[in-house]
């Protein structure tokens, strides 16, 4: 008999447990859980908000924070999506174990990722791996609304099977000229073709993704190294950081007061520097904003170099003390990069630095 819903009833309140009402495989190791109040309650929650869930593990009992992958357009009831990692504990619990019908304790919703609290015309979703599920939460939210806005969904994952939620965002997509979506991934499924892109996530392909991404509301979540690298993309390229909003999918954040300030590094046009060419016995003062291969030609000396915007690798040096601020198209790898190569065309000196020319 189907439950009855008491559209009365205050919306669900954590003092009352959640029962598991469907599981639904998504990819390899990710699964989606749906759940229900058993009083027949309605869920209120803003698009991107989080649930901490108390899962009873064996040897104890741990609470794990999931973002809400449903949305609040669609009240009867709330749903995670979860992804597996090699060292879960709370997640694999889940996908063995957690079926239809078990009752579990939950805290929340709460959260501060929402577009609710920052609206816009104009949006640009940028996410990796299960960072997906906030930003699958708001879209889904924007189809219900009814007046779709401009959405750009940019997702990094590792391989186009790995995508979660690409069949229900191709179908939103397919049937509103307000939404947009970039897949790009590391690299294709064996015998399938891709026709996406394909790459780590960089700034010559932002700017064929969204060329109007200086326009757009940014929301970012993943991993803290993708968000950092998103980050120095944009304060790279002049977006106005005023209008960047990110959400760890390890550590969300309840309230204002709980987010941690963003500390990146940035090149300071007031700030002086210097960079010494040790081959060449040359040191020439200059400020963060100039790149290596600025100061460079400016104190007559001569770097190779191509294209001018990390791409194609050619003014590559070797750093030999100093720090720089680096954002790159992909023209370095990361081995070289931990041999101590920079790309002198995309390198900002923060402070002394000295390279091998």
């Amino acid at each position: 008999m189907a439950q009855q819903m008491n559209w009365a009833a205050k919306p669900w309140q954590d003092s009352e447990p959640l029962e598991c009402a469907m599981v639904v495989p998504d990819t390899a190791d990710t699964a989606t859980f749906t759940f229900r109040a058993p009083s027949g309650a309605w869920f209120d929650y803003q698009p991107g908000q989080f649930v901490t869930l108390d899962l009873p593990v064996p040897g104890g009992n741990v609470q794990r924070t999931y973002t809400l992958s449903s949305s609040p357009s669609r009240p009867l009831s709330i749903s995670v999506t979860v992804k597996a990692q090699a060292t879960s504990i709370g997640t694999r619990w889940m996908l063995n174990h957690l079926k239809p019908g078990m009752r579990i304790k939950a805290f929340g919703p709460s959260g501060i990722f929402s577009f609710h609290r920052h609206p816009a015309q104009k949006y640009l979703f940028i996410s990796a791996g299960s960072g997906i599920t906030p930003m699958m939460s708001m879209t889904t939210w924007a189809w219900d609304s009814g007046e779709m806005p401009d959405i750009v969904f940019v997702h990094a994952a590792k391989r186009p099977s790995e995508i979660i939620f690409r069949e229900r965002l191709e179908n939103f997509a397919n049937r509103v000229p307000g939404l947009k979506l970039r897949f790009t991934v590391e690299e294709p499924d064996p015998f399938r073709t891709w026709h996406g892109f394909q790459g780590r996530l960089s700034q010559i392909m932002l700017g064929l993704m969204a060329p109007d991404y200086l326009e757009r509301e940014v929301f970012c979540c993943g991993p803290e190294p993708f968000m950092q690298s998103v980050r120095e993309m944009l304060v790279s390229i002049g977006y106005d950081m005023e209008r960047y909003h990110q959400e760890s999918f390890g550590a969300p954040v309840r309230k204002e007061s709980d987010a941690e300030p963003i500390t990146d590094v940035v090149p300071d046009a007031d700030s002086r520097a210097a960079v010494t060419f040790t081959s060449s016995g040359v040191t020439a003062a200059c400020a963060e904003t100039d790149t290596v291969l600025a100061v460079a030609r400016k104190a007559g000396l001569n770097i190779p170099s191509g294209c001018t915007f990390g791409l194609c690798g050619t003014c590559k040096v070797r750093k030999t003390a100093g720090e720089v601020h680096m954002v790159h198209n992909g023209g370095i790898s990361d081995d070289e990069i931990a041999e101590g190569y920079i790309l002198a065309c995309c390198s900002n000196p923060i402070g002394r630095v000295s390279v091998e020319v």
